[in-house]
């Protein structure tokens, strides 16, 4: 569903009017920008109620139980089965903004200016954010994955595809219209073979004409520039090969390795042919690893010398550590090289299956700062281990109830403050706009925010397709 533009003009502004700075205006123009940039946050469940809320507060979605069919005799009493849902607490701990200063003599600017110049890169930003930040959860559902890290290419596409669709049947997805989220990487992959571009295949002229890669085996085919894209050959790694000449069947969780100079640690992460796991034990001969131990096991088997490549892990850097909730940028230390923008993120060195797993997605990150889809779940403390996920490309599908994406409004400044604001709401949204006069710097200060908090709601409603 896309705003009524007529609704957002229901203010009429001169081009060179004072009042242009109507908070209303801006508030109505920046959320039907957001609405039309937003790719994933516009396919998971999103909860809104028009309540005020602050930054902490708590709500309580609903996750809906399954039902289970049951037969019946004649005389038989139908099998009655509760109607309940679970609650499922969000915490509204994402306070999204941007702010910008407009300066005077440009507040004679036409509306239209005003609104390229300053709303729509703003918003965009803020959509980009709002859609890393529901991306970022792919991390959750990496154990329910299809294909290998690496191994994407036009002649692997379709067998790719037709594996992570046997593995949404195998998770008792219903049968709706998946999408299937994929990073420009993963797209030229899948457009290089005919399935999506050969017009008998394709289906439709729009695949030819726009690259618009539409319905295959029942996922809806979506490209973002915001899906994780880890390049290969720029983290610390070691790298090493499955080291048995018969080699091991899934299942496996402890292989025998070589080629290893030095040794890996707990908690690192592991591509073992190109499947992403967490080291749990490793063994060493003359000081180079020789075996290691890795959840989750692996869900196919590989061969004698496929390759093995553990990512060398950096420290969290604050003598005070983070406390849960810590929702800013993280100090870490020890890396050589800074982590990507959609890796995956632990710091936990005796890994065990139920452990927080983030995605880096702010783009200020360097080898001393990091930013995560979410706030810390658990404290962390100095020298931590930052352990980063292996490089490939991950496309993410999911059914709208595996996600929770809480936005509230914020509350309108206190009278008397000298602010002018607005807070508008619609289709499960919400943007405030509040604009003050800086006398220092001469100029109008505008301010566009919302509160959100995000949470996996059903970790068997989404997959991972590596590549």
């Amino acid at each position: 569903m896309r705003f009524n533009k007529t609704f957002l003009r229901s203010f009429t502004v001169y081009a060179n009017d004072l009042d242009a700075f109507i908070p209303e205006f801006w508030a109505q123009e920046a959320l039907a920008v957001l609405e039309e940039s937003l790719v994933a946050a516009n396919l998971v469940h999103r909860d809104f109620e028009n309540t005020l809320a602050q930054m902490g507060d708590t709500v309580n979605c609903r996750r809906p139980n399954r039902f289970e069919p049951y037969r019946k005799d004649l005389t038989d009493n139908v099998t009655i089965q509760d109607a309940t849902a679970v609650n499922v607490p969000v915490k509204l701990d994402q306070h999204v903004h941007t702010s910008f200063l407009i300066r005077d003599g440009e507040e004679s600017k036409s509306m239209t200016d005003l609104i390229d110049f300053y709303i729509r890169p703003a918003v965009q930003g803020m959509a980009r954010w709002t859609d890393r930040m529901v991306l970022g959860q792919y991390g959750q559902f990496v154990k329910n994955s299809a294909g290998k890290l690496g191994g994407l290419t036009g002649s692997t596409a379709k067998d790719y595809i037709i594996a992570a669709r046997k593995k949404a049947e195998d998770l008792l997805w219903p049968d709706e219209t998946r999408p299937l989220i994929v990073n420009p990487d993963a797209e030229a992959a899948l457009l290089s073979t005919d399935l999506f571009v050969s017009s008998e295949k394709a289906g439709n002229s729009t695949a030819l004409e726009s690259a618009n890669m539409g319905r295959k085996f029942g996922f809806q085919f979506l490209q973002t520039q915001q899906m994780g894209n880890i390049a290969d050959g720029v983290n610390t790694t070691k790298g090493g090969a499955i080291n048995n000449a018969s080699g091991y069947p899934a299942g496996t969780g402890t292989v025998t390795v070589d080629a290893f100079t030095g040794a890996v640690a707990n908690g690192e992460w592991v591509s073992v042919g190109g499947h992403p796991a967490r080291i749990t034990a490793h063994v060493e001969t003359l000081g180079n690893t020789t075996q290691i131990t890795f959840i989750p096991v692996l869900p196919f088997a590989v061969a004698d010398n496929d390759v093995v490549k553990s990512y060398t892990a950096g420290a969290v850097n604050n003598a005070a550590g983070y406390a849960a909730g810590w929702s800013k940028a993280i100090a870490v230390d020890t890396f050589t090289v800074a982590p990507q923008v959609g890796q995956m993120v632990t710091f936990i060195a005796a890994p065990t299956a139920s452990d927080p797993i983030y995605t880096v997605i702010g783009k200020d990150v360097s080898t001393t700062s990091i930013t995560l889809d979410r706030p810390l779940e658990a404290a962390i403390a100095d020298n931590a281990t930052v352990n980063i996920g292996p490089a490939g490309d991950y496309s993410f599908s999911f059914m709208r109830d595996a996600i929770a994406l809480v936005v509230r409004p914020l509350a309108a400044p206190k009278a008397g403050t000298g602010a002018r604001s607005a807070v508008v709401n619609f289709n499960g949204l919400s943007m405030r706009a509040v604009i003050t006069y800086n006398g220092d710097k001469q100029g109008h200060l505008v301010t566009l925010d919302f509160l959100a908090g995000i949470k996996v709601l059903d970790s068997s409603f989404g997959l991972v397709m590596l590549g």
